[in-house]
């Protein structure tokens, strides 16, 4: 896995302060998107477990409220095991952090088994994720009033209470 970007102090990518993590590689190609030089699967840098000792280190100070992984794209089959590796270390050494996770497919559709993003973390994943944004960016649909999110497609999932019930149930963030 690659990462074009790590943003510290970030408020823009959810509630509260924020650790980001952009991952490089996508296959969306969204027209309009905010990053496509993160479409390269090799932009930035290879993900070493230095940088991982960094966001660790940084989400540690007690002003962060939690982690957020958008890109590019995260649920890339390439990308997968890197990020369960590192979710998997916020939630043994930082329980108390929340998770977002930006995606361009559709939770419903596309990472559920027999989608075409599901592989064999993606349960797992999803399963340690608190929040998740999901819908392609659709430059038609684009309203920059919205609550962390670009177009009108694009939903804010309670992805705790969507594991537990079965049923996607939405943030109030939606509103």
């Amino acid at each position: 896995m690659y990462i074009g970007e790590i943003i510290t102090s970030d408020c823009a990518n959810g509630i509260g302060i924020r650790v980001s993590v952009f991952v490089s590689g996508c296959t969306n190609h969204c027209k309009g998107c905010f990053q496509p030089q993160t479409w390269d699967f090799e932009y930035g840098q290879l993900y070493t477990s230095e940088h991982e000792d960094y966001i660790m280190k940084e989400l540690s100070k007690s002003y962060y409220d939690g982690l957020t992984i958008l890109g590019g794209e995260p649920f890339e089959p390439s990308n997968q095991r890197g990020i369960i590796k590192l979710i998997r270390r916020v939630r043994n050494e930082l329980p108390d952090r929340n998770v977002w996770i930006y995606t361009g497919f559709t939770y419903e559709n596309d990472l559920v088994p027999g989608g075409c993003r599901y592989t064999e973390y993606t349960d797992e994943i999803l399963d340690n994720t608190d929040i998740l944004v999901d819908g392609r960016f659709i430059e038609e649909l684009r309203n920059i009033s919205l609550n962390f999110r670009g177009s009108e497609n694009q939903r804010i999932i309670n992805m705790k209470e969507t594991r537990k019930t079965g049923n996607i149930i939405l943030s109030p963030l939606n509103d």
